[in-house]
């Protein structure tokens, strides 16, 4: 073919992003052997730029998913790539990164190649369309990313922002990584804890702000329960004396001894409700999307007291 002759491609090259599958090329009638005649690029094996000079973010991660969705399949972005759309101010900027990770089925025959690289999951997660672009949920992007990160500050910079910016909770991240096997790694490890800490102190917060702005009593707030002269029962975050009813919230993560950490959660809260004690555990998801919905919960507790058997005495102490 003449290099000058038109292609049954003027709409599309003249749109945006200009990226192609050689399969899509030859649903328009155009051969291998025309392709390669146009000013055109292959950026990736048998995905074509539509035009000559650089690639823009857009039409690199268009590419992405073109190679790693040919022959059929699921294909989202995922890693540093994801939080940069998600637009994570502690992630790099598009032009910036190298390589865009791909998440693909682990079924799917595909080699990373120098622009992309191909992670495989057994179970794909729903993709969220950001940009118009399937894009693994933030918790996954952040495993896949830190999978590949060795710079303590990086990672814990990239955790803190996932939790302080609202994109989701610590225990959706440490589900992710406790998958991915990434808690064997000190730098992570350090990282996840000072996570969690900084999660419980977000949802503390909210708790005092649930409290106050829907009117409830005001508790006596982070305590130690026991017995007189008896054992120590447990620590609540908030706790009505009079009512008997506490509250805590639920911080509890897959990890290590996740066994041991929740027998003792349903050990301490059995234990307090055969006192007496009415026992409100709520999430840091719940504090955060659904605060008035929780603070019905605690109201409807703080109300049914009236009608229990007054519950023992417990000595409550700072914690």
């Amino acid at each position: 073919m003449n290099h000058n002759a038109p292609l049954p491609l003027a709409h599309l090259t003249g749109s945006s992003p200009r990226v192609m599958s050689l399969t899509q090329l030859r649903e328009h009638g155009v051969s291998a052997s025309e392709a390669a005649e146009r000013p055109w690029q292959e950026i990736l094996p048998g995905i074509f730029l539509l035009h000559p000079g650089a690639a823009t973010s857009e039409e690199r991660l268009h590419a992405a998913l073109l190679y790693a969705g040919r022959r059929g399949g699921e294909a989202m972005i995922t890693g540093l790539a994801a939080l940069a759309l998600y637009r994570f101010a502690s992630a790099p900027a598009l032009l910036a990164l190298t390589q865009i990770d791909v998440l693909v089925p682990h079924t799917r025959r595909l080699r990373s190649v120098d622009a992309v690289r191909i992670v495989r999951t057994h179970t794909p997660p729903r993709p969220q369309q950001v940009t118009g672009l399937p894009v693994a949920p933030v918790a996954r992007a952040l495993a896949d990313a830190v999978g590949r990160l060795s710079d303590a500050g990086t990672v814990r910079r990239l955790l803190s922002e996932a939790v302080r910016s609202g994109h989701c909770e610590p225990a959706a991240v440490v589900r992710e990584l406790t998958v991915a096997r990434l808690l064997n790694r000190p730098h992570v490890v350090d990282a996840v804890e000072s996570l969690l800490a900084e999660g419980r102190a977000i949802a503390e917060d909210r708790l005092y702000q649930l409290v106050r702005g829907y009117e409830l009593p005001e508790p006596v707030w982070n305590v130690d329960l026991r017995l007189p002269g008896g054992p120590h029962l447990g620590g609540v975050d908030a706790y009505w004396p009079d009512q008997a009813v506490a509250v805590e919230i639920d911080t509890r993560a897959p990890r290590q001894g996740e066994d041991e950490q929740f027998s003792e959660a349903v050990r301490k809260r059995e234990t307090l409700e055969r006192l007496g004690v009415t026992v409100v555990y709520i999430t840091p998801r719940k504090l955060r999307d659904w605060p008035e919905q929780q603070a019905a919960v605690v109201r409807t507790a703080l109300t049914a007291s009236a009608d229990r058997e007054p519950a023992a005495y417990l000595v409550v102490l700072p914690r």
